[in-house]
């Protein structure tokens, strides 16, 4: 029933930007905590930002606070990911997922979108 389909991947040169949203239906956006999460070949899926259920508190990784921001449209029940001073390292896949801010049991994921950071 939920969906979540990120868009807005792509190559980019190292210290471009790229904004990535993630489009939701089928369950209750504003009662959910959003989060963009990442996983580069051979490594662990990493999570990169959080926003809370009413987008009053964000939280982000250390290796890419300052650079990124997340927001969220509660009534276009979308959340994105602006990247900026984009990194090499930054290359992974990106996914968005929603949590319950209270049942932490009712999670979604999306099919996550491709960034690469490369000359």
């Amino acid at each position: 029933q939920a969906q979540l389909v990120e868009s807005g991947g792509g190559l980019v040169q190292p210290g471009g930007s790229l904004r990535l949203s993630c489009a939701t239906s089928g369950f209750t956006f504003n009662a959910y905590t959003m989060s963009w999460y990442r996983q580069a070949p051979g490594k662990e899926r990493e999570l990169v930002a959080v926003i809370t259920s009413v987008g009053d508190s964000t939280n982000y990784a250390d290796s890419v606070k300052g650079r990124f921001t997340i927001s969220r449209d509660n009534a276009k029940n979308t959340v994105d990911l602006q990247m900026n001073s984009l990194k090499p390292e930054d290359t992974a896949v990106y996914y968005c997922h929603a949590e319950h801010w209270r049942l932490l049991r009712y999670d979604y994921w999306g099919q996550g979108t491709q960034v690469t950071v490369s000359s």
